[in-house]
């Protein structure tokens, strides 16, 4: 394919370093200079006919069509809800969901590649949605690009999640957009207990970004546009391999008006690179090279290949003219020591799996290492408050609450 959305980034100087070896690459849980000669990776460009394309599950990617969660319980998964169309003048994947407010009136899409990744560089352009192609606007709708492992029993410790999650229209307690990162430790589904954490933006994403994460050196990194959004460590950290996935789906059906309502998301590409730790302008230099090249395809995760070193024929284009709001800022640490708190007394503890909303109060002195069952940090108990709708995020290491003082 010759006619692409351009790459925004500066392209021809990294182009340059792709091919001098300057790439940081990531070795045993450390960072060191790798040549550039030989790539572990997987690049899809999306140029498939269709969901029955025998392109797709030989290459590793799957089109779902069984049912169960997330999403809209009894809810469909058809394969036709996948489909690779012409999108502002090149191919790409496209999800699809629809609902009229019912279960059997409900059809979700998923697009994921196998359970084989882990350190390295994830990177993909895709296409946020705010409004239906048709139908009332307003769903809870989630819009992702993420990895994961399966949940092999209740709190399983091998366990892992990274997550890109926008929310065009609220939904888990928030009123209207929002974009999550979330990294997640482990879960149990009945009775419901989290362990993540995550990072949020409240604007709009409608459009095409640039969406990259990093797993490296014990620090998941999040990145929309160029800009890092969220950066995860400590128990949250992955420790097996994960597949790649792209879904579309509903989380329940409390904001529908009427009728059958019908979004879509879009997604240019999806390039990982093995061990190799990219900065996002790398990873669209990458990208540029591979296409430079007319390679619409590779995968050689396991097997070794070849970077691409050629210059694209089309310079860089102008960076958006708005990124994204910045993170909230970091909840102050207790050794700042803030002024006492007061209302300690009636506070009740924080409990992992209650839900807490804008203004709650709680009591909890804060894990040594972000595990809220794990041994205490110390530094006593402090009153809390939440900034905004949460459940299971521990106050103290999470950006979520606000550190009132210590009790």
């Amino acid at each position: 394919m010759t006619l692409r959305r351009p790459i925004i980034a500066a392209v021809g100087a990294t182009v340059t370093a792709l091919a001098a070896g300057t790439i940081v690459a990531l070795t045993a849980g450390t960072t060191a200079v790798a040549s550039a000669a030989v790539c572990n990776a997987l690049f899809d460009d999306f140029s498939y006919s269709g969901p029955a394309d025998p392109l797709i599950n030989q290459r590793g990617w799957s089109v779902r069509t069984n049912s169960g969660g997330p999403g809209i319980p009894g809810a469909s998964w058809p394969a036709s809800n996948v489909s690779f169309p012409t999108v502002d003048g090149a191919k790409s994947l496209q999800l699809q969901a629809s609902t009229d407010g019912t279960s059997g009136g409900t059809s979700q899409s998923e697009f994921l590649h196998q359970q084989k990744f882990f350190e390295g560089t994830y990177a993909s352009r895709i296409k946020f949605t705010d409004a239906p192609v048709s139908g009332n606007d307003g769903d809870h709708l989630v819009e992702t690009f993420f990895t994961i492992t399966p949940l092999a029993a209740p709190m399983d410790p091998n366990y892992g999640e990274i997550d890109f999650e926008y929310l065009p229209n609220g939904g888990w307690g928030e009123p209207s957009n929002i974009m999550y990162e979330t990294t997640w430790e482990t879960y149990r589904p009945d009775p419901w207990e989290a362990v993540n954490t995550h990072g949020e933006q409240r604007t709009s994403f409608a459009g095409w970004h640039d969406m990259v994460f990093t797993v490296s050196a014990g620090h998941v990194k999040y990145y929309i546009d160029g800009t890092l959004v969220a950066d995860h460590s400590g128990i949250y950290y992955p420790e097996t391999n994960m597949s790649i996935n792209f879904n579309l789906w509903f989380i329940d059906s409390a904001a529908h008006t009427g009728g059958l309502a019908t979004y879509r998301q879009q997604v240019d590409y999806l390039l990982y690179t093995q061990n190799e730790v990219l900065t996002p302008a790398q990873a669209n230099a990458r990208v540029a090279s591979y296409r430079a090249q007319g390679v619409s395809h590779t995968d050689s995760i396991g097997a070794g290949g070849t970077c691409p070193t050629a210059s694209p024929s089309t310079g860089p284009s102008t960076p958006p003219t708005s990124s994204p709001s910045p993170r909230p800022s970091t909840s102050p640490s207790p050794s700042t020591q803030p002024s006492p708190g007061t209302g300690c007394v009636s506070a009740p503890l924080w409990n992992v799996g209650s839900v807490y909303n804008t203004g709650n109060q709680v009591k909890w002195e804060r894990s040594a290492n972000g595990n809220p069952g794990g041994p205490k940090s110390g530094d006593g108990v402090h009153l809390w408050k939440a900034r905004w709708w949460t459940q299971g995020s521990e106050p103290g290491w999470t950006q979520q609450w606000e550190d009132l003082g210590r009790c």
